[in-house]
């Protein structure tokens, strides 16, 4: 070959493998349980920002709720009183990019050797599954029963016209369309989860935005800026979890 070809072919090539490598996930937890241990212990421990992402609602440091006043809810009312780790991207949105989510695996078989597939067999058996499910930075504090109706739905901007299939929560301006499986969040949480999104699908091969939700994160990216908490919380996931956040690291300095 050419050696004036050869140099620029590698020279084109090292690029790609340098931002490859800024752009890496979870590398170090592999379990929900303990990542949603380091959420209460080592993260959401200011004061001022121990808040649930989509209603604002206070909690303390055992994770107890004081709901807003006018929050309300027609389902779920169990789940008020403690917040849930909620995934931003929901774990069935990117965890059937997995074979094992999607047809299961020789290892899952239960007690009574019957096969099983789905979240607990991704889990059980796929590394890459559980570093992506246990990743701090798509994890955020949320009322149990916002969490529960959200489900797997994916985020849109709603139609202003009132839907009797809407479920709404009061104060709280999250809206959830129960009937075609989509959820408006607030404005205060829109910015953090358009670069959660944003953050994901640079981090993670398996998983890619749609061009229309990718076209609506990149508006509530530039609509809503960075914020202070926002730079500390990403400061503070890096020191636990070892990988930046390629999304923030020019924005917050």
């Amino acid at each position: 070959m050419n050696i004036k070809l050869l140099v620029l072919i590698t020279a084109a090539l090292i690029p790609t493998f340098c931002v490859a490598g800024t752009h890496q996930g979870n590398t170090s937890i592999q379990s929900f349980s303990k990542a949603k241990k380091h959420m209460q212990r080592d993260i959401y421990t200011v004061p001022n920002h121990m808040k649930t992402l989509y209603c604002g609602a206070s909690f303390n440091r055992d994770k107890y709720i004081k709901l807003p006043h006018g929050f309300i809810t027609e389902v779920h009312k169990k789940r008020t009183k403690r917040w849930e780790a909620e995934h931003i991207i929901p774990a069935e949105n990117f965890g059937r990019a997995f074979k094992e989510w999607r047809e299961g695996n020789e290892v899952c078989v239960d007690r009574k050797d019957k096969p099983f597939k789905g979240r607990k067999c991704a889990e059980k058996a796929n590394k890459e599954y559980r570093l992506m499910q246990s990743d701090l930075y798509n994890l955020y504090p949320t009322i149990g029963a916002v969490n529960a109706t959200r489900q797997n739905y994916n985020f849109v901007m709603l139609p202003n016209t009132v839907d009797k299939s809407y479920r709404t929560f009061g104060s709280c301006k999250m809206v959830i369309d129960s009937k075609g499986k989509k959820a408006q969040p607030p404005e205060r949480s829109r910015g953090m989860i358009a670069r959660t999104y944003m953050y994901f699908e640079a981090a993670y091969p398996k998983y890619n935005m749609s061009r229309k939700q990718r076209q609506l994160m990149d508006a509530w990216d530039k609509q809503y800026p960075v914020t202070q908490w926002e730079c500390e919380r990403s400061e503070r996931i890096e020191k636990i979890q070892g990988n930046k956040n390629p999304i923030l690291i020019s924005r917050c300095n």
